[in-house]
């Protein structure tokens, strides 16, 4: 078992060595999809997928840092996931608390800055003080932002910055000729961190289920098959690897050779 253990982490480090280190995505978001579909084949309940899950998401923050990547934004809870069972939505948020419970202190102490985007004050009382508390402590921090995405929409997110915006031009503080992209990405929920470059999809489902819709504008999208709790280092080696492989043109032509 140890010889395989090593084995694979030998594999996972010569993955990550043949990254190009000077074009390492700055901004990587990942929709973490199949925690129920991996549970599922498995003969387990729901509930035990997203646990695997959440301990996958510790590993991932760490190999992102560990290549240079800036930000990693994660979809943790959608808005529409209100529509789940009552016991897997109750379940899903204990998972956030324990989740930042049990690792905050390990990512303050390895410099990572924790963020929040979505409607927050929707959530409950004792889950906003452990968030609160998580981004208290590490603000300061100047390593990898990790931004989780709870009580999150695109659209939802889109209209609270329009209304922002509007109620700025209505109180005289702004003309709306000067709300421009560069005004909109600001009023967004992800003001440092904005435009995506690459995006990874698992469980084989080819979406972006209102995840950024601001921010994906330009992105390179990259999907597998892999259910979240089977995702590895070496996979998301994999999908860095296939976004340094694609030329960004962001609307412009080839370059020329």
């Amino acid at each position: 078992m140890l010889k395989r253990l090593l084995g694979k982490k030998k594999a996972e480090r010569v993955a990550s060595t043949t990254l190009d280190p000077n074009n390492i995505p700055r901004h990587v978001a990942i929709i973490m999809d199949g925690n129920g579909r991996w549970a599922k084949r498995r003969g387990l309940p729901r509930t035990m997928g997203h646990r695997a899950g959440a301990e996958v998401l510790k590993k991932i923050v760490r190999a992102a840092d560990s290549v240079g990547v800036k930000a990693l934004t994660v979809y943790g809870f959608s808005t529409e996931n209100w529509k789940r069972p009552a016991s897997e939505v109750s379940l899903l948020m204990n998972l956030i608390g324990e989740y930042l419970t049990g690792n905050v202190q390990d990512m303050h102490a390895n410099n990572v800055r924790i963020r929040f985007i979505g409607h927050i004050e929707g959530l409950n009382e004792q889950l906003q003080r452990i968030i609160a508390d998580a981004e208290a402590l590490t603000k300061d921090n100047t390593g990898l932002m990790l931004q989780l995405a709870i009580n999150y929409g695109g659209r939802d997110e889109l209209v609270r910055a329009a209304r922002y915006l509007a109620e700025k031009v209505g109180a005289g503080e702004m003309t709306a000729e000067e709300i421009t992209e560069e005004r909109m990405a600001q009023s967004l929920y992800t003001p440092e961190f904005s435009d995506v470059d690459l995006l990874i999809r698992p469980s084989n489902d080819f979406r972006i289920s209102n995840f950024l819709l601001w921010q994906l504008a330009y992105a390179e999208f990259w999907f597998t098959d892999i259910c979240w709790p089977d995702f590895t280092e070496r996979v998301l080696f994999d999908a860095i690897r296939a976004y340094q492989q694609r030329e960004r043109r962001f609307g412009g032509l080839k370059t020329e050779e």
